[in-house]
């Protein structure tokens, strides 16, 4: 691990890190660049994720697309197969592999798709005095399946999937009005309070990441997440896919203000 607050690293620093095995969440890194999800898939899949994806713009923003085979993307002068700090292999919607290099998985038929990513607008929630607890705890964000069912295409179809972050109830109208400003990377909430209305029944349970502490007078506020396509692979069951390992990002080349609107 490198001596350098990881905060301060260029993009090419980062990746040449997760390139040579390191495994660890991205949150906090390279403030100021952006972070993305990945999920590739085969291209007789491609269109109907580019679809489920204009259906469902609120988790699944699309900041890049690579060509068939593809190993980098405009926005991301890496190698998708080994710069990124871990990966998740599946076959027909089960995770069969999880990996810090898919070189040996890639296929030549694979469609990289580059989502948006809430650590996108974290640094613009530390600046304004809002916490960002997975950061200050030194976890992985918590991510929750819903009960909400994303709109179908073709045959991709999944449920919702949602990160939470605590917000003290003073600072819900900030982090709210804040992150109405990054519509390219998840933007506002899209439920803030009681989990349940959501179908989550435990907080300290979350189907991806790591659980938080949610302190007296704070309100969960929950956030639409770029791991709603790898549910959906799981619950759609196509022949196979690549994704990013949950909280573990691609950095990007670019930078958060270029979504800010």
């Amino acid at each position: 691990m490198t001596s350098i607050d990881p905060c301060l690293l260029a993009p090419g620093q980062a990746r040449a890190l997760f390139r040579e095995g390191l495994a660890v969440p991205t949150a906090g890194w390279c403030t100021g660049w952006t972070q993305a999800n990945l999920i590739a898939v085969p291209r007789e899949h491609a269109y109907d994720f580019l679809l489920f994806a204009q259906r469902n713009p609120k988790p699944c923003p699309v900041l890049d697309v690579t060509e068939p085979g593809g190993t980098a993307a405009t926005i991301f002068d890496g190698d998708l197969r080994t710069d990124l700090p871990g990966y998740v292999v599946y076959e027909h919607g089960e995770p069969v592999a999880r990996v810090a290099d898919a070189t040996e998985y890639w296929r030549d038929d694979l469609v990289a798709f580059l989502i948006g990513c809430s650590f996108t607008f974290e640094g613009a929630l530390l600046e304004a005095g809002v916490p960002v607890r997975h950061i200050e705890q030194g976890r992985n964000v918590p991510m929750y399946r819903t009960g909400r069912r994303c709109r179908r295409a073709g045959a991709i179809g999944g449920p919702l999937v949602v990160s939470m972050r605590p917000v003290p109830a003073e600072q819900v109208a900030d982090a709210v009005r804040i992150t109405a400003r990054y519509p390219s990377v998840h933007g506002a909430p899209v439920h803030v309070g009681d989990p349940a209305e959501l179908g989550i029944d435990d907080l300290d349970a979350p189907d991806f990441g790591d659980p938080v502490e949610v302190r007296l007078g704070e309100v969960p506020v929950f956030w639409a997440c770029g791991v709603t396509p790898q549910a959906a692979v799981m619950a759609s069951r196509p022949k196979f896919a690549i994704g990013h390992a949950p909280g573990h990002m691609a950095i990007t080349d670019a930078r958060d203000s270029a979504y800010l609107v």
